[in-house]
């Protein structure tokens, strides 16, 4: 059913006018927003960074206690250190963060002291309401921890990992760069952008040793970014990866705090049991994951051709492993964020055996009953596993699960902790869980306690100015789910409108869910201004089992364009207020390929589209998450050739807009431009819009600038001429 609307046209038309500089000056609706939950062992104590408004762009530490929320850091009161390293720059750009102030912190095990870094300076807080203080360190200090007692903090400093008292004395060097480009307890860049690591060291529980990263990039080749508008600065140096050469080189440590050091004797590579394929390489690059509970160091890397994981224990006494679980997959194993990990019992907490249509979870053994698709596992407490899964695509809840010990006669059925329909994930800590929701009404966080709740955490955030009206939707032979915008002043038997795609369609992220997200109010106000707006999530993206997210193997475009074309003709013979004769695709990423693409490839569907840091060159993005889909450039060049577009320039008919952030350090400018010279030598007219100083994620106004700019292009393209209720005439249709 397609919905209708009461809402006046002077009240939409004002709302609508506004919301562009909205959707900038709140850094898309981000700031105001509770994240990075901690909550205490004994569950008494919630910790979190927000900030005081929708609008402020300064990220405070605060405390949920006894019902109630209490300022813990304000970094408006701490004066001005020195420059923000360049190393915590970089890990703010791989986490997209773009507020300032306290954007991250770690505590000690009971949640009582809070340690983080604010311009390169160290300070500590205690939950007894002392007040922050600064700790004076060696050098520019990145991301800090608390031992688990809470008398030692560790830091990184100039690629050096050190320690020093919680009361600010005796800073010691525990580990220093041994070459040019060795860092010790950070992360590189493979592993925090494309793998999800974003640490490097992990404390002992007894808080006398670390398991410490040691990454060498010396074998990595550089790239430089600049920004033109600012010749007078220095270009940064980066180690980027691109597919097919070398990564950086990760080994494992265990570092006494008494000075005492010990090397972790990971394996070379995967056993006999590797899946074979035209490209294999069994040599374990990857680290992909690490942690230190009560039973040891723990700790799982992965093969360079992805279709290997072990699991290992490290035994913190000689620095040997044993292998507690493999996994293996003819395409690649599949990574969930939280595993693996262990409960208390020593039970491993791992993904399960790819089979049937979902993928579930072991806990100890035992998998988790059919029927929902494991996202992320969030926590535990006691022996109870707490994960996000769904049921339907288009939601995730909260569940937990309890594993019954073998000979026990089996588990019990996982328990839905959430309820509303929307997007849940949670933290846990004893007997307390802090629910995030969002749902199509918003954003809330609840906070229970034994599953009945107890409070509210704040969510401060804007609420967009534009009402979203989506139309759910079930398109085609696949039932590919999707949703379609129209704008509120259309009404049965108005002129047909341009049909606008914006999607992302890629690996790992989706945007048909039922939540009032940005993208969600994104997709209205372009239906405002006279498009029929249609989002679908095709093969590759996540929710809906390995085979679905899969299919991507090999070719990352057809099969997703495919599904894009389906909906689109599904959608038009359902709904006879899409005018098929005009029709367009905008996106960004990985999206923003899909639409260049589909203006290439089937210019007899697309009239026109905006392609926003479209990495148009698959050979110059990482190793892991390229040769993930394409395997190896030099043993498979032929899947490279057919996933990139510069050799397709020449086809280009359509009008094309290309859209890319100058300091972009993950999709590098270099994809715009090289398809641009393509375009440009082949003959083919297009646009392009440099954003100055912008990296991936734009924000500010320029990304409600830049919402204007696409509007205005898209509707000189398929010949919108007018817009809104006055419009009662079929739209011309655009020339080939």
């Amino acid at each position: 059913m397609i919905p209708t609307s009461d809402a006046t046209t002077d009240d939409t038309t004002d709302s609508t006018h506004r919301f562009p500089e909205q959707f900038g000056r709140t850094h898309r609706f981000s700031l105001g927003v509770p994240r990075g939950f901690t909550v205490s062992p004994d569950g008494a104590r919630v910790l979190f960074v927000r900030s005081t408004s929708g609008t402020d762009q300064v990220s405070r530490l605060w405390l949920y206690e006894d019902g109630m929320e209490r300022l813990l850091a304000d970094p408006l009161g701490a004066g001005h250190g020195g420059p923000v390293p360049p190393e915590e720059l970089a890990r703010r750009e791989r986490a997209r963060e773009t507020s300032s102030g306290v954007v991250s912190y770690a505590t000690d095990a009971q949640v009582r002291l809070a340690a983080f870094a604010l311009d390169g300076e160290l300070w500590v807080v205690r939950t007894d309401r002392s007040a922050p203080r600064r700790i004076r360190t060696a050098g520019p200090v990145v991301d800090p921890r608390p031992s688990p007692d809470g008398t030692l903090i560790a830091y990184v400093s100039g690629g050096a990992l050190r320690t020093v008292t919680a009361q600010g004395t005796d800073d010691r060097l525990l580990a220093a760069p041994d070459g040019d480009r060795v860092t010790y307890g950070l992360s590189d860049h493979v592993s925090a952008e494309s793998i999800g690591r974003s640490r490097g060291y992990w404390w002992s529980p007894r808080g006398d040793a670390l398991l410490v990263a040691r990454v060498d990039t010396s074998m990595v080749a550089r790239r430089y970014t600049s920004d033109p508008a600012r010749p007078e600065r220095p270009a940064r140096e980066m180690a980027y990866p691109a597919a097919g050469t070398a990564n950086a080189e990760v080994s494992l440590h265990l570092l006494r705090v008494s000075g005492e050091r010990l090397a972790v004797r990971l394996p070379r590579e995967a056993d006999a049991d590797h899946p074979e394929g035209v490209w294999t390489d069994r040599s374990f690059e990857y680290v992909v994951s690490a942690a230190w509970d009560g039973h040891g160091p723990l700790v799982s890397v992965q093969t360079r051709d992805q279709r290997s994981v072990y699991v290992l224990a490290v035994d913190p006494g000689t620095g040997g492993t044993s292998v507690l679980s493999r996994a293996h997959d003819r395409a690649w194993v599949a990574l969930r964020r939280g595993t693996p990990s262990r409960l208390p019992s020593g039970a491993l907490v791992v993904p399960a055996r790819p089979g049937g249509d979902t993928q579930g979870l072991e806990v100890g053994g035992v998998p988790t009953p059919p029927g929902l698709e494991v996202r992320e596992v969030v926590g535990s407490s006691g022996g109870r596993v707490f994960f996000t899964a769904s049921e339907e695509p288009t939601e995730v809840h909260v569940w937990s699960y309890e594993a019954a010990a073998p000979g026990d006669g089996g588990a019990a059925a996982p328990v839905r902790v959430s309820e509303a329909p929307g997007v849940h994930t949670a933290a846990v800590g004893g007997p307390t869980v802090v629910l995030d929701s969002r749902t199509p009404d918003g954003q809330t966080v609840t906070v229970l306690r034994d599953g009945v709740p107890v409070g509210r955490i704040a969510v401060l955030a804007e609420t967009p100015l534009v009402v979203p009206r989506p139309a759910a939707l079930s398109l085609g032979k696949r039932e590919l789910r999707s949703r379609l915008y129209l704008p509120s002043w259309h009404r049965p038997g108005d002129a047909p409108l341009p049909v606008l795609l914006s999607p992302y369609a890629g690996h790992g992220m989706q945007v048909v869910l039922k939540v009032r997200a940005w993208w969600v109010a994104v997709a209205q106000w372009f239906a405002e201004q006279g498009f029929a707006v249609l989002v679908t999530d095709g093969r590759g993206t996540p929710g809906r089992g390995e085979a679905w997210e899969k299919s991507v193997h090999g070719d990352r475009l057809t099969a997703v364009l495919d599904d894009q074309i389906d909906a689109l003709h599904a959608a038009t013979a359902r709904c006879s207020a899409l005018d098929p004769a005009r029709v367009a695709m905008r996106g960004w990423s990985f999206s923003g390929y899909l639409a260049a693409a589909a203006v290439l490839r089937h210019p007899e569907i697309f009239h026109a589209a905006v392609a926003g840091a479209a990495p148009a060159d698959r050979r110059l993005y990482d190793t892991h998450w390229e040769e993930r889909f394409l395997g190896h450039p030099d043993v498979l060049p032929e899947n490279y050739e057919r996933n990139s577009l510069l050799a397709e320039a020449a086809g280009l008919t359509r009008p094309l807009m290309l859209v890319h952030g100058i300091a972009d350090d993950n999709v590098a400018v270099a994809h715009m431009l090289r398809f641009s010279a393509a375009l440009l030598a082949a003959g083919r007219p297009h646009t392009v819009l440099p954003l100055s100083g912008a990296g991936h994620l734009v924000t500010r106004e320029a990304a409600g600038n830049l919402l204007l700019l696409e509007r205005d292009f898209l509707r000189k393209s398929l010949g919108v001429e007018h817009v809104g209720p006055a419009a009662r005439t079929p739209g011309r249709t655009p020339k080939p």
